[in-house]
């Protein structure tokens, strides 16, 4: 095994055969915890960058494209939605694009890890912006599988912001750990996850599909590119038994209007292009 480290350079190893190298022009942050190691630094290129055990979790150059499209493409497309989960997140860029629909009357947002939650608010506060202070928001320190699987609450749209299938976050790719998100659904309720870069990681998919598939009857995924997030479009599962992906165009636009919200990536009519997905990803579907 080659030696992958590069003075004043962070290395991410994540795929085999494949890193991507950013460079640290200033360590704000090093600090390893019961779960995993946190660590703050910035670059040039993309402001501040959190990584969690080496693997960039997000920056605040383009942390805006993923948490845009697991937020407002699933809230829009519901159309109605008052009561939203966030399962992980605990740097609350989730929580913030969420709350800025004030059509959602509540937040609950369930982060493994406090410590993930208190540095953000001291070295990532451009990513909450103030969404921990809303008092929409309830934030509770708990595994999310056990939260998950003991809930009597209904939400309209569910949001799973897990780190990748390894280490904590690994129950979050569970078929129980969905079946136990879908009953926490109100009908026509929207579950949405994170799923990786499918080039990369097409397993990580296909399983999450294959219980989407049994679970759901509209289910199958939609892309977004996040540049931090190397080797191509990145995959976010989708499953619902209403039919909020069939929203027309033209509502989505009305939609997105009458919630008067600023946004860099998400469109209306990037949300509908979402959903065509190029041949590779195809294949991947069960």
């Amino acid at each position: 095994m080659s030696d992958t480290r590069i003075p004043g350079w962070s290395v991410e190893t994540l795929h085999d055969g494949y890193a991507q190298a950013l460079q640290e022009t200033e360590l704000l942050y090093d600090s390893e915890t019961d779960h995993q190691r946190l660590r703050v630094f910035t670059n040039p290129r993309f402001g501040r960058v959190l990584t969690l055990d080496g693997v960039v979790q997000t920056t605040e150059g383009d942390n805006f494209i993923y948490h845009e499209m697991l937020t407002h493409l699933p809230i829009l497309a519901h159309g109605a939605a008052k009561r939203v989960l966030i399962v992980g997140g605990g740097d609350g860029g989730m929580a913030r694009e969420t709350l800025r629909h004030t059509s959602v009357e509540h937040v609950t947002m369930v982060e493994i890890d406090a410590g993930v939650v208190e540095f953000s608010k001291t070295y990532l506060p451009m990513l909450s912006q103030g969404a921990f202070d809303d008092p929409r928001l309830t934030l509770v320190i708990d595994d999310g599988a056990a939260f998950m699987k003991t809930t009597q609450e209904k939400f309209d749209v569910i949001i799973v912001d897990s780190t990748d299938p390894i280490g904590p976050g690994e129950v979050l790719f569970t078929d129980t750990f969905y079946g136990h998100a879908k009953r926490a659904l109100t009908p026509g309720g929207i579950l949405v996850t994170q799923n990786g870069v499918p080039f990369m990681q097409g397993d990580e998919l296909t399983d999450t599909l294959r219980a989407f598939k049994a679970l759901f009857a509209d289910w199958g995924c939609y892309l977004a590119t996040v540049p931090t997030y190397a080797g191509g479009p990145m995959a976010f599962g989708w499953g619902t038994d209403g039919g909020a992906r069939a929203v027309p165009l033209d509502t989505l636009e009305a939609r997105f209007a009458a919630a008067a919200i600023e946004t860099g990536y998400y469109t209306p009519a990037v949300h509908k292009a979402a959903f065509a997905l190029p041949g590779y990803v195809q294949d991947l579907l069960p």
